[in-house]
């Protein structure tokens, strides 16, 4: 017995044609017209879309930040990814201060495993290096699939490596096949800007973007692609927020430099703006790298448009408002970076893409799905309709309109940064390796996500 999808339009990053998609088991049998077989369920899905379930590669679920751990952990956090379209996150597994990277994992793993309502994967992501650390990394892909390290240019005394740690682990990760995360801040203008505000007894929200200026994210990815130069250490360039950072990219990939960049949807759709409301307001948007110019904003869809952009990821970091982002109201340096995402990446790049018109069909599958898939080693079993590949659909009505908001979400975050948006299309149902699992918004069962182990390209 299987499942047959029929009269949508199956959406591919390559091709938008009229067929019927037919499930067994977990994977995807057929692809074409009258393939219903005696016993198949059948249902019809005229006027939709078939699309490939987002792979969203960019998530931080229980995550401790030192004071306080996000709002959503993998069973809310994996809850509102499936109930938006996506059916695969990549999260990132931290090291702690004088831990290992195989500690890091072990704890993630525990985190998501039996929590999970979507498939998952792993990033590392590193904060000290040493001659061990350096082995275990090389050893990541044969022993956990893990294909993907992150390092930050920023957080200084918490997260930030140094230019020689930057070295080191890209002629490592060069030799073993390792894409490279990095997060392009320079964390010493930042550690000192803020200083500088405190010590003027500035402590509003709106400070917090005032000290991480579009110049501290444009510098890093300058230095940063110094390094890639010299050791043609492949680089993923995570939450790109300006268009002169993108510009330096953009420049790097047309000498043949390995990069690629990721953006977010905070940074096509949101403005700094937000760091002038009333009261602490503000704080709802603290995020790093900060909001930036609409001049920024039409510079990255110009990126996505000429394909200097590869995949765009939430950066779902969230903090309630209340009792959370409340902890900087006297100082904004206490206020927990980030904002809730995973829920609503899907539908706002479809709203203020493809229904925009903006953006082609394709380029929205390649964005959500198959990008992120082919960048860390998951396609096609991900990213892809094709025989063979897992069954994660989602059927796609475009007539379909809903209004985001946080009386509606399901992520556990009391607010939403994009409340009151418009979203055009919904989800009427996601497959999740051929399971019904989510139907009209609602979650279908209990957590059936498993781990993913990526392949080095």
């Amino acid at each position: 017995m299987g499942i047959v999808l029929q009269g949508a339009t199956i959406v591919t990053s390559e091709s938008v044609e009229r067929s019927d998609l037919r499930i067994v088991g977990e994977t995807i049998a057929e692809i074409g017209l009258d393939l219903v077989q005696p016993g198949d369920q059948l249902i019809p899905a005229d006027g939709c879309y078939l699309f490939p379930g987002g792979v969203d590669p960019h998530t931080h679920f229980d995550l401790d930040v030192g004071g306080t751990v996000t709002a959503d952990d993998f069973f809310s956090g994996s809850r509102a990814a499936l109930a938006g379209g996506t059916t695969t996150v990549i999260d990132y597994a931290t090291q702690s201060r004088g831990g290992s990277l195989v500690d890091a994992l072990a704890v993630w793993r525990v985190k998501a495993a039996g929590k999970s309502f979507v498939d998952y994967g792993f990033h590392v992501a590193l904060c000290e290096c040493n001659e061990a650390v350096l082995e275990e990394l090389s050893g990541l892909p044969e022993t956990d699939g893990v294909v993907s390290v992150k390092l930050y240019m920023a957080y200084k005394n918490v997260l930030q490596v140094d230019d020689g740690i930057l070295l080191q682990v890209m002629r490592t990760c060069r030799e073993r096949g390792i894409l490279v995360c990095l997060h392009c801040e320079n964390g010493d203008l930042i550690e000192t800007l803020t200083g500088e505000a405190i010590a003027a007894g500035r402590f509003g929200p709106d400070q917090h973007a005032a000290a991480r200026p579009e110049v501290v994210e444009v510098e890093a990815v300058f230095r940063a692609l110094a390094i890639v130069e010299l050791t043609g250490c492949p680089v993923y360039v995570v939450h790109v927020s300006s268009a002169r950072a993108l510009s330096i990219i953009e420049a790097a990939q047309r000498r043949g430099l390995p990069v690629w960049a990721e953006t977010c949807p905070q940074y096509l759709l949101l403005d700094e703006s937000l760091y002038r409301l009333a009261g602490f307001e503000s704080a709802k948007y603290v995020m790093s790298p900060p909001l930036r110019t609409r001049y920024d904003q039409e510079g990255l869809w110009r990126g996505i448009g000429e394909g200097v952009v590869c995949s765009l990821g939430s950066d779902h970091c969230s903090f309630n408002f209340r009792g959370q982002k409340e902890l900087g109201r006297e100082d904004f340096s206490r206020i927990p970076n980030g904002i809730p995402g995973v829920e609503n990446r899907f539908g706002l790049l479809f709203s203020s893409g493809v229904a925009a018109g903006r953006i082609s069909l394709q380029k929205f599958v390649s964005l959500v799905s198959t990008g992120p898939a082919r960048r860390f080693g998951l396609y096609p079993g991900k990213g892809a309709l094709q025989v063979g590949s897992d069954a994660d659909v989602v059927v796609w009505d475009p007539a379909g309109r809903s209004v985001i908001s946080v009386r509606s979400q399901t992520q556990r975050v009391d607010y939403n940064a994009y409340e009151g948006f418009e979203q055009i299309g919904v989800p009427r149902q996601v497959f999740l390796r051929g399971r019904l699992a989510a139907e009209a918004g609602k979650i279908c069962g209990g957590p059936h996500g498993k781990y993913q182990q990526g392949h080095v390209r």
